[in-house]
């Protein structure tokens, strides 16, 4: 399977988990020149921009341990970006999911990393 095949069941996963949890899903891969946002959810007036990290085996370590600081810098820029382009003025938080093996199971959910 290429990596974006599993890179969009990863994320149809990461969908169908935010769903389950009650969440409406705004937009996915939304992506402009400077930015690109896995998932826009929004739950109770709360919009969530999620960003899904897949790893196929625990060898290669958890995918949240791979949001570095420079990663959530870039995540709130493009949640900035992309309230501002759907005008939106609402509170967001900055949140993650992990998908891990080839059954892609939702393996960690952090509501607000931000």
């Amino acid at each position: 399977m290429s990596s974006t095949a599993t890179g969009r069941k990863a994320e149809t996963a990461a969908v169908r988990f935010l769903q389950y949890k009650g969440c409406s899903v705004l937009d996915r891969n939304w992506r402009t020149r400077t930015c690109e946002i896995d998932i826009v959810a929004e739950r109770a007036g709360i919009v969530y921009f999620c960003e899904v990290k897949y790893r196929r085996t625990p060898a290669q370590g958890g995918g949240l341990e791979y949001i570095t600081p420079a990663k959530l810098h870039q995540m709130q820029a493009s949640a900035r970006e992309w309230m501002a382009a759907h005008h939106r003025h609402v509170a967001y938080r900055l949140s993650a999911v992990e998908v891990s093996g080839p059954d892609f199971r939702i393996t960690a959910a952090i509501a607000d990393i931000g």
